[in-house]
């Protein structure tokens, strides 16, 4: 084991969205089947505080750690693979870093210097980059920086980078990511790219110790040879990374490539036996296999952007693997939703879905989605604002409350069946401002949630504002919705079910944010199965 924690950077260059949070991933994961401990971090070069803000449009889906953090995408692919909770610390953003040292600033902590990129900004950085080393014990860091070498906005996290490479020397290895595009034109794969990023690192002041690339096409070992020579890296650590059919297949790629093992070596710890990864590879098996396939619609209002459901599509796929089903999830654009296209949009599947978001768009669609699921006994789950859906339908077409809606999309209407919570009634902000985070949850024995967790006491992340208007509760149930999660500090009514239905759950949380590959979520698995059973 390291006596020391190790850093692993990974930068990329070319062009983004080229994978560096799933080979990020993928290394931490082979370096975990080593028996190491290990984290990853991102830092994002975007002045926003947090992704808490920002349009699903802009940046994808906005994950939430059990500390109440709204943080990039990348750290669900972290916990995904690695199996272990994230938290405040890794997710940073210039935002974040600029806000500190301006606080300092302010309070006097600099002592009226003046206040610099070098060192105040860099320093913040790599007191951010270190602090999960001090605090976290873990023998690897991994940190993934993002955006693309030459960007204007990573300059400063490229500096901290050249910084501790100094300061840390033999306890640190930067693995740059970057393309080989292959030109079709003249049937060649051209590494001139790879090459002008590696000189971009270079002039930065950070030689790359690894090169990972990403290629269409098999790279010959004259290719490796080749950007190894001009980039100045050892031939073997010019790592290969092919296109895979699902990203759970990158790890396996990247043992295959050796990218853990080099980078043992080039940190001087003795490599060892390689690992089995026995459960990665039976889950990738049942994967790949299936026995089932389903059909689940998924009704949002972001679906024209599948990160916007990262999470949510991500859990399908565990609990499809979990149950041996390919689950083929149909994306319904919510605003296309109405009472007289129901039967056509929805006549052919097997579940259904309806996707958490804020405001008013899409939100109709979204309600008579859930009045032809409950009406025709198919297998719905409904998530946070999928969940708020669920009861303001039932609202009006069981209890007949014609007028019944949230107080987010109608602050007049006579019956607010989801309410704002007390604490929530004077806040102006928006960032930062919901109820963020995990928090416990008490089951009623025998239900459908019950069932699915094995457990009556659970706990679960929430992002959200607006609550189950509890002066509703009992006529609600009377009428056979039950309240069948129950916050025990708060008693506010976090799921909801219809016994009489085949399977009907909306809950206020969000499930999709703890499913892993080897912990695929219960409620998930729970649904799938529902749904073939719906098929057969």
């Amino acid at each position: 084991m390291a006596t020391e924690t190790k850093y692993i950077f990974v930068t990329g260059g070319v062009a983004s969205s080229l994978g560096k949070g799933i080979i990020s991933a993928s290394l931490a994961k082979l370096l975990q089947a080593r028996n190491y401990s290990v984290t990853i971090q991102k830092l994002d070069p975007y002045i926003n505080v947090d992704p808490g803000t920002l349009n699903p449009f802009e940046h994808g889906e906005c994950f939430v750690t059990d500390d109440g953090a709204e943080t990039d995408l990348d750290l669900g692919h972290y916990e995904r693979f690695l199996n272990v909770r994230t938290s405040q610390a890794n997710n940073v953003t210039t935002g974040r870093i600029y806000k500190t040292v301006i606080e300092k600033e302010r309070r006097g902590d600099y002592l009226g210097k003046t206040v610099q990129i070098i060192p105040h900004i860099t320093d913040e950085i790599k007191r951010r980059i270190k602090l999960l080393g001090t605090n976290g014990n873990y023998d690897f860091v991994i940190t993934e920086i993002g955006g693309t070498v030459g960007d204007i906005e990573s300059l400063s996290y490229i500096e901290a980078v050249r910084q501790l490479k100094w300061e840390l020397k033999n306890r640190c290895v930067c693995i740059h990511l970057t393309l080989v595009p292959y030109l079709a034109a003249c049937g060649e794969l051209k590494t001139k790219p790879t090459q002008h990023s590696v000189k971009a690192l270079q002039e930065a002041g950070v030689q790359p110790d690894v090169l990972v690339l990403r290629t269409e096409h098999k790279l010959r070992p004259d290719i490796k040879a080749k950007v190894a020579n001009f980039c100045n890296v050892q031939p073997g650590a010019v790592i290969e990374s092919r296109d895979c059919s699902t990203i759970y297949e990158v790890p396996l790629e990247m043992q295959k490539e050796g990218l853990d093992k080099i980078v043992l070596e080039q940190l001087g710890i003795e490599v060892g036996p390689q690992p089995e990864l026995l459960p990665w590879r039976s889950f990738l098996e049942r994967y790949k296999n299936p026995k089932h396939h389903v059909k689940i619609a998924l009704v949002g209002k972001y679906v024209e952007l599948k990160d916007a459901y990262k999470s949510i599509n991500e859990s399908f796929i565990h609990a499809g693997a979990a149950n041996e089903a390919d689950v083929n999830v149909a994306y319904i654009n919510a605003e296309t939703v109405n009472k007289d296209n129901c039967e056509s949009l929805f006549a052919d599947i097997d579940g259904m879905l309806v996707a958490p978001g804020f405001g008013n768009r899409g939100i109709e669609g979204k309600i008579e989605a859930v009045r032809y699921a409950r009406e025709n006994n198919i297998p719905f789950l409904g998530i946070c604002l999928g969940m708020q859906c669920a009861v303001i339908e039932f609202a009006r077409n069981v209890l007949g409350l014609d007028d019944a809606n949230s107080l987010e999309m109608d602050e007049k209407c006579s019956h607010p069946v989801i309410n704002l919570m007390e604490e929530q009634k004077l806040v102006t902000e928006k960032g930062g401002t919901m109820r963020l985070g995990a928090y416990p949850c008490t089951l009623k024995d025998g239900s459908n949630a019950a069932k699915a967790y094995g457990s009556l006491e659970i706990e679960e992340r929430h992002r959200h504002r607006y609550e189950f208007n509890n002066l509703y509760k009992e006529q609600f149930e009377a009428a056979g919705m039950i309240a069948t999660g129950i916050n025990p500090q708060t008693n506010l009514v976090e799921i909801v079910e219809i016994p009489t239905h085949r399977w009907f759950v909306g809950v206020q949380f969000h499930p999709e944010y703890k499913s892993t590959v080897l912990n695929p979520h219960p409620l998930f698995v729970s649904f799938v199965k529902a749904t073939i059973e719906n098929k057969k």
